[in-house]
């Protein structure tokens, strides 16, 4: 988690990072984060919201889980970043989706 605490996910462009050799003396030399794609204009904001519910409450309640697995959730910080840029990024008809 320190690799991923420590990255600078608000200068990265997409949150697109290597987290490899982060710095910080808990970090692990080699980390790796999973991604997911969403277009930034939707064309079913329905849809679009329930889709970015679904993620959100993968953030929300999936960290237990994750661990149970051997897997480091993302820090709280990161999740607010990411769900921040969601409700300035992702729109319909120029209108935001999230929250």
């Amino acid at each position: 988690q320190a690799a991923a605490a420590n990255a600078d996910w608000a200068n990265a462009e997409g949150f697109y990072l290597v987290l490899t050799d982060q710095p910080g003396a808990e970090s692990w030399p080699i980390t790796g984060a999973s991604f997911i794609l969403v277009y930034k204009e939707q064309l079913k904001a329905a849809t679009a919201k329930e889709v970015l519910t679904f993620f959100d409450w993968c953030y929300r309640n999936g960290a237990s889980t994750a661990e149970k697995l051997d897997y480091v959730p993302m820090p709280e910080a990161v999740v607010s970043l990411v769900e921040k840029t969601w409700s300035e990024q992702i729109k319909s008809a120029g209108k935001p989706i999230w929250p």
